[in-house]
Parts: C-alpha cells; structure tokens; sequence
C-alpha cells in the first residue's frame, strides 16, 4: 500500500508514530507498506480515519482525497479562481 506511506512521509511521520496514534502494530503497519500483507476492513477505516483521506483514496482507487463537503467546496473554489486568473492573464497577453 504505497499510499500509507505517502501519506505518513507526507507528514513527516515515522511508523511508529502511526502504529500508536491508530493501534496497529509498527510491523504490522510495515508490512501494508512494503506490500507483503494487505490490511483488513478495519485497518483501512482506521488508517483512512487517522489520515484524514476516504478509504477509496488509501486503497488508490481515486485520487480525491477529500472526506467532506466543504473540503471538495473549498477545492472547487480555489481551482475556479486559478481558472479565472488565467482567463483574466489569456485576455490581457
């Protein structure tokens, strides 16, 4: 599951540090990482919880990694104002 570790360097987080803050063992956790075991339901809900991601974006079957509603609004808003920007930069060049 290269996602997880992603996801944790993203964070500058060590297994560890992981292993404590979601119960599941520091090896265990380097197994899902390495890809030698597969995590089960409820280490997905647990990494995905912790992460702050959905479970379809840990298991990378989307690259929305948005869990709310406001999360996706205020990503729409910020890529309609880069749009915007460019349209305003196309107009003036």
């Amino acid at each position: 599951m290269n996602r997880i570790r992603e996801l944790r360097e993203d964070r500058d987080l060590r297994q560890i540090d992981v292993a404590n803050a979601t119960g599941i063992d520091q090896k265990t956790l380097s197994n899902y990482e390495t890809g030698k075991t597969n995590p089960d339901s409820f280490a997905i809900l647990r990494l995905a919880d912790f992460f702050d991601v959905t479970s379809d974006y840990l298991l990378g079957r989307t690259e929305n990694n948005l869990t709310d509603r406001q999360k996706v609004i205020t990503a729409l808003d910020s890529a309609q104002r880069s749009i915007q920007e460019v349209i305003k930069l196309l107009n003036n060049g």
